[in-house]
């Protein structure tokens, strides 16, 4: 029951957004006075659950989680516990999550109980006055503190990290030795286009291969074929001995390989992160106690994928590329 795209790619990674909420406001992401979701609009943890599952008897085999901040979503660990029974079946290949890391501290030991191995966490710094001034009401402390607690639990815990030019472009090398100190992989993402926020997005952007240029003048950087089941190309640091993943949805985008889609806490299915084309799995999924609607509705909207995003930063486009935020679809 595989879901092949019209470009024959193969489709098994499922991205779900629990929730458009966080407790970050960080500025390349959302302004800070945001307009969240009202609650009613949302679906049920067993509704998420319902759909998940209709995804991975469809062939899903890596589900993440992600938000918004997915671990403010209240009661989400009993959705973790109901999804990590297709990991025990052996239907679902890895349960994995994005986070802040502002609630792991909390959640961290159920979380490595419920099947799950490994998580992302965002972090833009190291310095606890620069990360107050990009999070906007984060706390670097605190992170810590989770990512310790992850690791604690046994979790592989990878770094993810907005390049963001002027402002951690030249600490990026210290965050590399850092994590690979702790034994954590990073990966450097460029900025999106994605939503209104109070920044010009033109003075945030950083091309990764001026930063990739900018590394190899003091580290010895080779490629290597590792994959994780997202769009990272991957380096290997000989100084460092620890990987260094590359996120280029601007300057070299990974659409050719593309094998996710993206599901929101409202139950719309988007194909593209960079598109606006999208599908309603909310209404066909009310509709009936069974699953066939919601899964023909699937195969239809997987039949309509397009090739690629066509994301652009530059001083004449001034507008996003798509009206949505990234907390509305999921990072």
């Amino acid at each position: 029951m595989n879901m092949i795209d019209p470009f024959g790619r193969t489709i098994s990674y499922l991205r779900v957004s629990v929730t458009d909420r966080c407790d970050f406001r960080c500025t390349y992401c959302m302004a800070e006075d945001m307009a969240f979701l009202p609650k009613k609009d949302l679906l049920s943890l067993e509704e998420l659950d319902r759909l998940c599952t209709v995804f991975i008897e469809k062939g899903v085999k890596r589900l993440r989680l992600t938000g918004g901040e997915p671990l403010v979503r209240k009661n989400i660990m009993h959705l973790v516990r109901q999804l990590s029974r297709h990991l025990d079946s052996g239907a679902l290949e890895e349960l994995t999550l994005t986070t802040n890391g502002s609630q792991l501290s909390r959640f961290a030991a159920e979380l490595a109980e419920c099947g799950v191995k490994r998580i992302n966490v965002s972090l833009d710094t190291l310095d606890a006055d620069k990360f107050h001034q990009i999070t906007r009401w984060g706390h670097l402390d605190k992170v810590m503190q989770g990512i310790d607690a992850a690791q604690a639990a046994g979790l592989k815990v990878k770094l993810n990290a907005v390049a963001l030019k002027d402002f951690n472009d030249a600490e990026l090398p210290d965050m590399m030795r850092w994590a690979h100190g702790r034994g954590m992989d990073l990966t450097v993402i460029e900025t999106m286009p994605m939503g209104e926020i109070d920044a010009d997005r033109t003075d945030q952007y950083l091309p990764l291969s001026l930063l990739r240029a900018s590394l190899e003048r003091q580290f010895t950087l080779t490629d290597i074929p590792f994959k994780t089941g997202g769009p990272a190309r991957y380096v290997h640091v000989a100084e460092t001995g620890g990987k260094l993943g590359f996120i280029t949805p601007m300057t070299h985008n990974f659409c050719e390989s593309c094998n996710r889609v993206r599901l929101t806490c409202t139950g719309t299915l988007y194909m593209c992160l960079g598109q606006e084309d999208a599908a309603d799995l909310r209404a066909p999924l009310r509709a009936s106690e069974g699953n066939e609607l919601v899964a023909d509705a699937i195969d239809e909207a997987i039949g309509r994928k397009p090739k690629g995003h066509d994301f652009i930063i530059d001083r004449r486009t001034s507008r996003p590329s798509v009206s949505r935020h990234m907390s509305v679809t999921g990072g």
